[in-house]
C-alpha cells in the first residue's frame, strides 16, 4: 500500500500542477469558458490510463511459472528506467513547462476548433503522467495484493489533490522545494528497489534465467518480521526492495543504481538560475504553480 501511495503522490501531484497551469492561464486571458474542455481532457486521459492498466495487468496476470517471473522482471526494470528520467526530467525541464503550456494554449486559441483543441491539450499533458501511474501501479503489485495497491493509490491521490489546490490557491505553507527533492529521492530508492526486484524474478526462473556467484549476501529470515510473511516485510520489499535473503547480484544492482542516482539527484546544477523571488512571492495561482515546478531544478 505504502509504494502505490507514494507514487500516486508524486505523479498526481505533477499532474495537478500541470493542470493548475492551464487553468491560471486561461484565467488570467479571461477564458473561463474553456475550463469545461479541459475537465473532458483531464477526465479522457484519466480514463484511457486506467483502461492501460487494467489491459496490462490481465495481460501479465494471465501468464504462468517462468513467463510469468519474466514478465515482472520486465516491468520492473522499464518501471525503474521511466522513475528515472521522470525525476530527472522534471528537475531539468520544469522551468520550461509553464511557457511551454501557456504557448500549447495559445495555438489552441488561434485554431478554429478552440474546444476541441483545449481538450487536446489538457488530455496529452495528463495522459503521459497516467500512463507512468499505471506502469508503476502494476510494477508495485508485484510485491503487494491488488486491493493494497488500489487503496493506497486512492489515499495517495487524495493527499496530490489537496496538495495541488493548495498550490493553486496560493497557499505558501507547502515547502515545495522540500517536498520534490523528498518525494524525489523517495522514488530513487524506490526505483533501486524494483531493479533489485527484477534481479530477483529472473533468478527465480525455474530455467535459471540469472544464476548467481551467491545465492545469500546474508540470511535474516529466522526474524520473522522481516519476512514477507508479514505486513513490515512486505512493506519494505515492496519500497525498499528489501529480500531477507538476497544474492549478491541484487545487493550490487540495488547499490550501483542508489549511489549514483542519489548522487546526481542531489547535486546542484550551477547552470540554472536561482527562482526571482518576485515569482515565489506572487499570489497568482499560474505563477505559483510555475515556481512549484521549478523548486524541484
Amino acid at each position: 500500500m505504502g509504494e502505490s501511495m507514494l507514487v500516486l503522490i508524486r505523479e498526481g501531484f505533477e499532474a495537478s500542477l500541470i493542470v493548475g497551469i492551464v487553468f491560471g492561464y486561461l484565467r488570467k486571458i479571461g477564458r473561463r469558458d474553456l475550463d469545461g474542455p479541459v475537465w473532458a481532457g483531464v477526465g479522457l486521459a484519466a480514463l484511457i490510463s486506467t483502461i492501460f492498466g487494467v489491459v496490462l495487468h490481465n495481460t501479465v496476470g494471465s501468464f504462468e511459472g517462468d513467463a510469468r517471473l519474466r514478465a515482472f522482471a520486465v516491468i520492473c526494470f522499464v518501471a525503474a528506467a521511466v522513475l528515472t528520467w521522470m525525476v530527472f526530467w522534471m528537475r531539468r525541464e520544469s522551468r520550461a513547462i509553464k511557457g511551454e503550456l501557456e504557448q500549447r494554449v495559445d495555438s489552441a486559441l488561434a485554431s478554429d476548433r478552440v474546444k476541441t483543441a483545449v481538450l487536446l491539450v489538457a488530455f496529452l499533458a495528463v495522459l503521459r503522467e497516467g500512463i507512468e501511474t499505471a506502469l508503476f501501479l502494476i510494477a508495485a503489485a508485484t510485491s503487494s495484493t491488488g486491493w493494497d495497491v488500489f487503496v493506497g493509490g486512492l489515499i495517495g491521490l487524495a493527499i496530490a489533490a489537496v496538495l495541488g489546490y493548495l498550490v493553486y490557491t496560493g497557499s505558501k505553507f507547502l515547502p515545495m522545494k522540500l517536498f520534490f527533492n523528498i518525494t524525489g529521492m523517495i522514488v530513487i530508492v524506490f526505483a533501486a528497489g524494483l531493479l533489485a526486484r527484477g534481479v530477483m524474478f529472473l533468478q527465480s526462473t525455474e530455467t535459471n534465467a540469472l544464476n548467481s556467484f551467491n545465492w545469500a549476501v546474508y540470511d535474516v529470515t529466522s526474524i520473522n518480521w522481516l519476512t514477507v510473511n508479514t505486513e513490515v516485510g512486505r512493506f519494505l520489499g515492496a519500497l525498499l526492495g528489501w529480500d531477507p535473503r538476497p544474492s549478491i547480484e541484487q545487493v550490487v544492482v540495488w547499490v550501483g543504481y542508489l549511489v549514483p542516482v542519489s548522487y546526481f539527484f542531489l547535486r546542484k546544477d550551477r547552470a540554472l538560475p536561482e527562482l526571482p523571488d518576485a515569482v515565489v512571492a506572487s499570489d497568482e495561482p499560474e505563477e505559483l504553480a510555475a515556481a512549484a515546478l521549478a523548486a524541484e531544478a
